[in-house]
């Protein structure tokens, strides 16, 4: 069994996960775009900066926001995808 299998975001006190990429840039743009809205974040990067990936398990990035904001930044990031269809954190194309 890898260490890596299935990772998930941590748990982390009146804070919750909306968002997880494969890279830094496409968090960081959802991120911007949240702070516009007055929506407090922050991120937590789990990437191995060892092997300098920023592909699989060992590079994922979250976007995490306070329990309260949940439902208004999900809503925003949605926005965010419809308007942007490049808009892809988690790194995914498509067949």
């Amino acid at each position: 069994m890898s260490i890596f299998k299935d990772p998930k975001p941590s748990d982390v006190e009146n804070w919750v996960c909306v968002l997880e990429g494969s890279t830094n840039i496409e968090i960081e743009m959802a991120r911007n775009y949240l702070s516009n809205l007055k929506i407090p974040s922050n991120i937590l990067s789990k990437r191995d900066s060892a092997y300098n990936l920023n592909v699989g398990d060992m590079a994922l990035v979250y976007l995490y926001v306070p329990v309260e904001f949940e439902k208004k930044a999900r809503k925003a990031l949605e926005t965010l995808q419809d308007e942007n269809p490049d808009f892809n954190p988690e790194g995914e194309t498509e067949d």
